[in-house]
């Protein structure tokens, strides 16, 4: 018979942090299995982790409430979008977790799942992240994600272009200094040249260049682009939205899942936003029973509206949930023996989710389901049908 895994809210404990996995006897509980939990929850991409940390902790409370004989101990820590903060992260999280069995839902953006990832691949350990879209995120394979790659979104949004006729020019303005709009960037470039679609402009930022967009926008105004397609997360798009209006430049603006939160950005006028579409794989208006469960049950603990960022983390948890009963999981295994427990389980599983019905792991850890496409009406987001 196999075990119902459940969770303990790490809110509800009480621990001592010694040892690492695999390492000094733990004061946790002797019937849990560790998650541990990174991004960041403070500095400019705060909401992205804080959101990931809230959609987890959901599942565990969920999970928690079935019972059974092994829980799940969830313990998140701040990255804040930083690589060796992230590694240190993970460290820590190994110390919280002791001799347990130990696995990571994380990290949260590209740059610091991969650092992970190479710490996680060397101790053994199984990683799963819910929204870190480069292709390296996955590289070894104990690492799975539950979001779309940026190549997927790329294409994705190319061909939807195409097919819909959105467009007969298009202007790309992308971070270069990013992973993420990096490598949307050059999947949706190559789409874009099969589908033979004109983009007429490829304008970039960095990191450290990006309050005044202008320039860009002028030279695809110039060049006649009727659609802008922004592989880039909402606060940058804000800038360049508010900033279009300034000089009149009205085109279709079109993003990708990192576009999930614009209306949501402090002393931003939404109004700005109407007309956005943004690929995504969850949108909270969805008349979905278990869509507007989870919509109600967030907003009543956290006093806000759930992102795609929440909801890959929630499906995360419960892929993890799935995969050790598949598994037969055990909270006196290995952290190394659970993680060569999962990498099969995980291909074994599907799971119903708020991101996809019926999602499913290939062995190279992308996940198997169907991208949504979201358009700002009125000021809310409203699902396209298709």
């Amino acid at each position: 018979m196999k075990k119902i895994i459940g969770t303990v809210l790490a809110a509800a404990m009480a621990f001592s942090m010694v040892g690492c996995a695999g390492g000094a006897k733990s004061d946790l509980p002797d019937n849990v299995i560790c998650i541990g939990g990174i991004g960041p929850t403070t500095g400019p991409n705060a909401q992205y982790g804080t959101a990931v940390k809230n959609g987890a902790e959901i599942a565990v409370e969920e999970i928690n409430a079935m019972g059974g004989e092994l829980q799940f101990a969830f313990k998140f820590q701040d990255d804040e979008a930083d690589n060796e903060k992230a590694v240190n992260a993970y460290n820590s999280l190994k110390d919280w977790a002791g001799d347990k069995p130990f696995l990571v839902v994380g990290a949260t953006t590209s740059g610091c799942t991969i650092a992970v990832g190479a710490e996680t691949y060397a101790d053994g350990i199984f990683q799963i992240t819910p929204s870190g879209t480069d292709q390296e995120c996955v590289k070894y394979d104990n690492a799975f994600r539950t979001c779309f790659s940026d190549p997927s979104q790329g294409a994705i949004s190319a061909q939807y272009i195409k097919e819909n006729q959105l467009a007969t020019k298009v202007g790309i303005i992308y971070d270069s200094s990013d992973t993420y709009s990096d490598g949307i960037t050059r999947a949706f470039s190559d789409e874009a040249e099969k589908q033979q679609l004109e983009i007429v402009g490829k304008e970039a930022f960095t990191k450290d260049n990006k309050t005044d967009m202008k320039v860009q926008l002028q030279k695809l105004q110039s060049a006649g682009a009727d659609l802008v397609f922004l592989p880039i997360y909402y606060s940058e798009a804000s800038t360049i939205l508010k900033q279009a209006a300034e000089i009149g430049y009205q085109p279709t603006f079109y993003g990708c899942d990192g576009m999930d939160g614009i209306l949501n950005v402090e002393n931003f006028d939404g109004s700005l936003a109407e007309g956005l579409m943004f690929l995504t794989p969850f949108i909270t208006t969805s008349q979905d029973q278990k869509t507007q469960d989870f919509v109600k049950k967030y907003q009543e603990k956290y006093n806000d509206v759930p992102t795609q960022f929440a909801a890959d983390a929630y499906d995360s948890v419960y892929a993890v949930y799935e995969a050790c009963k598949q598994a037969n999981a055990t909270s006196d295994m290995s952290a190394q023996d659970l993680c060569e427990a999962l990498k099969k389980a995980m291909t074994e599983i599907s799971i119903e989710g708020l991101t996809g019905k019926s999602i499913s792991w290939e062995e190279s850890g992308e996940p198997n389901k169907t991208p949504l496409v979201a358009k700002i009406e009125n000021g809310a987001y409203v699902l396209i049908e298709q």
